[in-house]
């Protein structure tokens, strides 16, 4: 009898704590075993969440591993050196990748994506570089994809290419450099307009006729009335 038990554990890094050891305790395997095995098949993938099926054989004793591969957006975002993706994607900017960057992550998913060309699959991979927040060539995805329908980087895919050369990582570095500048920027000015925000509803909220301001009970006088009243008499 076999029992499949299908986790999500971090590349390189499982351990026998939660989730792996709870889900393989009693099952009359070494766990150990099981977590060295896999780390050492997701290695490459150190950090990102991996999708992992364990198989075990209860009356064997025995088990295999299978793993699967990250989503798209997370090798993405690995080539792009970004720890996560952004939030508003077109307002803020979290990195950049190059072709040959979109060629590598083409050629490990390559029997997920659905373009049936490298091509093709290097479009469908601009297209979740644009969700996520990622420059491709240092251009919004959106003309990336433009230019590579045109054939811009025809002789790039047809290579194959997938490593960047000296010249493409130093103008990387100095775009990322600068996106990263500009990213905290916006973020400062988001910090800034909420703390603004926040400090101006107490004074709104206390102002006469603003809502939940209050206001005199009916029939009395205001101290201000009172005042006019005293004046006229003089």
């Amino acid at each position: 009898m076999k029992e499949t038990i299908n986790l999500m554990v971090k590349g390189g890094q499982a351990t026998a704590g939660p989730p792996l050891g709870p889900a393989l305790g009693g099952k009359g395997i070494n766990v150990g075993q099981v977590v060295q095995q896999i780390n050492e098949k997701t290695s490459a993938m150190k950090g990102m969440d991996v999708p992992v099926k364990v198989v075990v054989d209860l009356e064997a004793k025995s088990f295999e591993i299978t793993v699967g591969l990250p989503p798209s957006s997370a090798l993405l975002l690995k080539e792009a050196a970004a720890e996560k993706g952004s939030g508003a994607a077109g307002v803020k900017i979290v990195s950049a990748l190059k072709i040959p960057q979109l060629i590598k992550v083409a050629k490990i998913k390559s029997d997920v994506l659905t373009g049936k060309t490298l091509k093709e699959k290097v479009i469908e991979l601009a297209g979740t570089c644009k969700s996520i927040g990622v420059k491709v060539e240092g251009k919004d995805p959106r003309e990336a994809i433009k230019e590579i329908k045109a054939g811009v980087y025809d002789n790039i895919i047809k290579e194959g290419r997938t490593e960047l050369t000296a010249e493409e990582k130093s103008q990387l570095e100095e775009e990322r450099a600068a996106l990263k500048e500009e990213l905290a920027k916006v973020e400062a000015a988001e910090k800034a307009a909420a703390e603004a925000a926040a400090q101006a509803a107490p004074t709104a909220a206390a102002a006469p006729g603003a809502p939940g301001a209050a206001a005199a009970p009916a029939g009395t006088t205001s101290p201000t009335e009172l005042k006019q009243k005293e004046e006229r008499k003089k």
